[in-house]
């Protein structure tokens, strides 16, 4: 088994394969940007190293970084987790040829699978059913409009390296080819560095189901059973669960041999995930996720699997150790992403102090995370802060289950999406397992989201003046030491004085620091930032939340009507249209291509 290995992530699925790393007594090494010097998948780890600013292209996108502090750590592999550099085959390449171990699928599988039109061609091959479209890229949008008259609107357009709803755009006329058309190639470009489109036809109202595969390196290929991922909103997942309530014997056993068929025909290896939409009886092959998924958790808990373990046993060379048959579905689980988002507010992100962070237990009750109570969470990265995953015997165990554990969650200081989950545990339809992927989007009464958040936000914390520290209190503070971009945590503590200041300290030599985006702020002098006052009379159009401009596609002097986009900002992996109330004239444009912004900060000022 391998003697080291370096998470090329952050968060709690860093801390999860740092954890089955530990259960196979192998050493971690993290990596983090400024903003996570205090997170806690750096505090987990055996050694952590500085990789770079908090702006993820420059610090966990960066390859160079990410090798280099590999080669400092002495590491011999290499684990992507999931987002960032996961699907990314031409960094699994570079490890490849490095002295490195890749733990994921070869770059070749990657290529051949994460190309869509790709993918789509491969399944066929093997007899998987793939939704009616277009096996290659298409240019124009009048090759979309072709698509769309032979098959009949709607039709979606979508990226090829795309994922979770980014670079996906759903045309329901001629009309809005054109502007859907330019707008999924620009979310291409901005998120996966390729701007080529496919087009098929749009499916009203699917379930999301997919499949758990593991292949080793001698010809085994097992599925472990599907998942049903159809509760999203803005096709992201917020609620899976396995295994699907919509699915009978006859069909689970169909998607599951099509997705091994699939697996074994484009040469994959490691762990990964085939993903299908079904209605009406009928499933259709959507992509495959070249890697270990966030909702990989909710499988572990009915097979008994450790899927991540096997992904270390897989890279090392080691064969599964398990037949099909030997896969067995035990019960039920629901695995409940505890988002930092108001749902109030569209899912809109929030940003603030886990001034209480108190998790469920008991029997059943399972929480990956990588916080602690009193960390800060900030705008910077994806809005997932924990995972709450309940087992049960049967679906409605799990349930009762789940309204129990969701009850006990305390979580003071910023608004999550944990009063969502309780409504949706008490609702008809998700209950009865007959919810689709519009579910949530199109068909969920808003004032009953409205209700649920008022009634059981817990997003304000009660403080206790009499909490102050006394004269004979002890104070005891972390210093934060870099030497050569690796982290040092050193432990001072003082009685009978006053609190310290928090204090990061970075030692000469190479290394990097910042304020850490977990853990105390430190307060800035007077003077450290000027304050910007914009004062104009027209419409100021703001920014509803933190985030960074990926495109302004006005000027000075334009004409604009209402609704109008005047900028499009990216905030928690989300591209966001930022729009005009009113129509007029652009007078200032206070913002540019690669700005990072705040909440209320004015963006556009129209006359």
């Amino acid at each position: 088994m391998f003697s080291k290995v370096l998470v090329a992530n952050r968060g709690e699925i860093a801390v999860r394969v740092m954890r089955a790393c530990r259960d196979l007594g192998v050493r971690t090494v993290a990596v983090y940007s400024d903003a996570d010097k205090h997170a806690g998948h750096v505090r987990y780890a055996d050694e952590a190293y500085n990789i770079g600013p908090a702006r993820a292209a420059d610090s966990y996108l960066d390859h160079d970084a990410v090798l280099e502090a590999g080669r400092k750590a002495g590491a011999d592999a290499i684990h992507p987790g999931y987002g960032f550099l996961a699907e990314n085959a031409e960094f699994a390449r570079r490890v490849e040829e490095s002295d490195f171990a890749w733990i994921g699928p070869s770059a070749d599988a990657m290529e051949r699978l994460g190309e869509k039109t790709k993918a789509r061609s491969l399944m066929q091959a093997a007899d998987v059913p793939v939704v009616p479209g277009t096996t290659e890229p298409v240019s124009s949008a009048d090759e979309v409009k072709a698509v769309a008259e032979e098959y009949g609107y709607p039709v979606a357009i979508k990226a090829e390296g795309g994922g979770g709803g980014r670079g996906l755009k759903v045309v329901h006329s001629a009309d809005d080819v054109e502007t859907q058309f330019e707008t999924a190639q620009r979310e291409g470009e901005a998120y996966f560095d390729n701007s080529s489109v496919y087009v098929e036809k749009y499916l009203e109202s699917p379930r999301h189901v997919e499949v758990q595969i593991l292949a080793d390196e001698h010809g085994n290929v097992r599925h472990l059973g599907e998942r049903d991922c159809s509760l999203q909103r803005r096709h992201q997942k917020v609620i899976e669960e396995a295994p699907s309530p919509a699915l009978d014997a006859d069909l689970r056993e169909q998607i599951g041999n099509a997705a091994r068929r699939g697996v074994r025909e484009a040469g994959y290896t490691n762990a990964g995930t085939v993903e299908f939409l079904v209605e009406d009886g009928e499933f259709y092959f959507m992509e495959v996720n070249t890697r270990i998924q966030v909702e990989h958790t909710a499988t572990e808990e009915v097979t008994g699997i450790d899927v991540v373990k096997w992904q270390l046993r897989i890279a090392f060379g080691e064969e599964l150790g398990f037949d099909q048959a030997d896969v067995e579905i035990d019960g039920h689980a629901i695995e409940f992403r505890i988002n930092a988002e108001n749902a109030a507010e569209d899912f809109a992100p929030a940003t603030g102090s886990l001034d209480t962070y108190d998790p469920p237990g008991g029997i059943g009750v399972r929480i990956d995370d990588a916080v602690r109570q009193g960390d800060e969470i900030g705008g910077d990265y994806d809005s997932m802060i924990a995972k709450l995953i309940v087992a049960a015997g049967s679906r409605g165990e799990c349930l009762a289950r789940s309204e129990r554990a969701l009850s006990e969650f305390e979580i003071e200081g910023i608004e999550t999406i944990v009063p969502f989950h309780r409504l949706m545990v008490t609702d008809r339809t998700f209950r009865a397992g007959e919810h689709t992927t519009k579910y949530l989007d199109q068909e969920l009464d808003r004032e009953r989201i409205d209700q649920a958040v008022e009634q059981w936000s817990t997003a304000e914390a009660e403080t206790d003046d009499d909490d102050e520290p006394g004269d004979d209190a002890s104070t005891e503070r972390e210093f934060t030491v870099e030497v050569n971009g690796k982290r040092f945590e050193v432990n001072l503590e003082e009685r009978g004085a006053p609190p310290m200041p928090e204090v990061d300290v970075a030692a000469s030599g190479g290394g990097r620091s910042g304020a850490g985006a977990a853990g105390p702020a430190t307060e800035p002098d007077a003077g450290d930032e000027e304050e910007v006052i914009v004062e104009a009379d027209g419409e100021q159009v703001t920014a509803e939340m933190q985030g960074t401009i990926l495109s302004v596609p006005v000027a000075e002097g334009d004409e604009i009507g209402a609704g109008e986009v005047v900028c499009v900002l990216e905030a928690m992996k989300m591209e966001n249209d930022v729009v005009t109330e009113r129509g007029g004239t652009v007078s200032q444009v206070l913002i540019d291509e690669g700005d990072s912004v705040d909440m209320d900060d004015t963006l556009v000022i129209l006359e």
